[in-house]
């Protein structure tokens, strides 16, 4: 395989990370007004156009800080960033504590169902790969952007910290005290994030867990690692 160029990246990611943030708070407003709370419903945001999830700063300027970073320190690339969180009302749900879980796990779900949906893209190119490489090839490409994508925005809201899904899920299962105590943490959770991020312990936490993922998708392993391997060089 040729390396791809700057412009042939953006073009090969652009996709896979317009839907891995749609579908996710797609998916959570979704499942929130199954529950009960059609909060998000009205305000449009159960929906697959991107730009009612897409937040300026988190969406966009971020990611594209760290790209920038990368390219002119060498450091390996590593994307972060969030969208606008879908609005959800506990009160309005039939089983608040219950059904905040539910919720906050519909958004890695939907990166679950994504990673493998893209698998099976990524076996479809190799099928039509004798038959037109140029149909096969940004199947084969994309395919593996998006389960790494996928797989990393998966795991990241999986974190246990507030406000991350895994943090609401947590958050739910304490106690009603120790619920009460942990929520006063909120605040200070992007805070962590990033400083866990910038001391690079955020990527040795989430790549093992992400590999471990990648293990289980029907495609093999070694022709994905190496595919994701070319992907980010």
């Amino acid at each position: 395989m040729e390396a791809l160029n700057t412009i042939q990246k953006l073009i090969v990611f652009s996709l896979p990370i317009l839907l891995a943030i749609t579908v996710h708070e797609a998916a959570h407003g979704w499942s929130a007004s199954r529950l009960g709370d059609s909060t998000a419903k009205m305000l449009g945001r159960v929906t697959f156009n991107p730009f009612k999830h897409i937040d300026p700063i988190g969406t966009v300027a971020v990611p594209l800080i760290l790209v920038i970073l990368a390219k002119v320190t060498g450091a390996p690339l590593f994307l972060f960033g969030w969208a606008k969180p879908v609005p959800v009302s506990w009160r309005n749900l039939n089983n608040p504590r219950r059904d905040m879980a539910l919720v906050a796990l519909a958004g890695p779900g939907a990166n679950l169902l994504m990673a493998i949906l893209w698998a099976l893209a990524i076996k479809l190119g190799g099928e039509l790969y004798s038959i037109s490489q140029w149909v096969a090839l940004p199947l084969i490409y994309m395919g593996g952007a998006g389960i790494l994508i996928n797989l990393v925005l998966m795991v990241l809201n999986l974190m246990p910290i507030l406000p991350l899904d895994g943090g609401r899920v947590l958050n739910s299962l304490l106690p009603s005290r120790l619920a009460a105590q942990y929520s006063r943490l909120e605040p200070y959770g992007l805070i962590v994030i990033i400083l866990l991020l910038m001391t690079g312990m955020l990527g040795r936490i989430l790549w093992p867990l992400v590999d471990l993922f990648m293990g289980l998708l029907p495609v093999p392993d070694i022709l994905l690692q190496r595919l994701i391997t070319f992907l980010l060089m």
